[in-house]
């Protein structure tokens, strides 16, 4: 189980993600965020890229925590 200030941010820095996280990689890759952006903030690179952050967020968590960072985030919202 992990707390919920581990999750992946929007105002997080993509290298340290990377770092972090490394099953968050090929997510990375496939949303095509480029290297020369790792020193940039997630929700930066996502709103170049036209991407929903909450999209890319989600996908990141779920990547780096499993199926149950999505549970996890949805119910500390309600």
């Amino acid at each position: 189980m992990f707390r919920f200030d581990e999750l992946i941010r929007r105002d997080m820095i993509i290298r340290d993600v990377k770092q972090r996280h490394p099953a968050t990689r090929p997510v990375f890759d496939n949303l095509h965020f480029r290297d020369s952006c790792d020193d940039c903030a997630i929700e930066t690179v996502a709103r170049k890229n036209g991407l929903h952050l909450s999209d890319v967020v989600d996908a990141l968590n779920r990547a780096a925590f499993g199926a149950q960072a999505e549970g996890d985030q949805h119910a500390s919202h309600q």
